[in-house]
């Protein structure tokens, strides 16, 4: 469980870390190679994606709710974010949904 949990948090680095380097670079007129820094890490993430041992629907369902959780970890740390709420309940409930999807116990 250990070893699934720290991939999704290299993969949760590699897209949104990606995704935000390629929106500062169109939104805000940055240099390429920030895009072409972000467009990388989103070719990485994909690849790292696929060390999980599950199949592909469960991981990606599942990753969705880590997603959610560190985007807005990141748009704290790099944005200015502040997180009401919902922001907050909405990405606990999304975390459990992660918790069930991968970790419950199955025959």
């Amino acid at each position: 469980m250990l070893k699934s949990l720290a991939i999704f948090l290299l993969a949760a680095f590699l897209e949104v870390g990606g995704g935000y380097l390629v929106w500062i670079w169109l939104k805000e007129a940055k240099p390429l190679y920030i895009g072409l820094l972000g467009m990388l890490f989103l070719i990485l993430y994909g690849i790292v994606a696929t060390w999980q041992i599950e199949g592909f629907g469960r991981v990606y369902a599942a990753y969705g709710g880590i997603f959610i959780l560190f985007s807005l970890f990141w748009a704290m740390k790099f944005d200015a974010f502040k997180p009401d709420i919902y922001d907050i309940i909405g990405s606990l409930i999304a975390l459990l949904g992660v918790l069930i999807i991968m970790y419950a116990p199955r025959n």
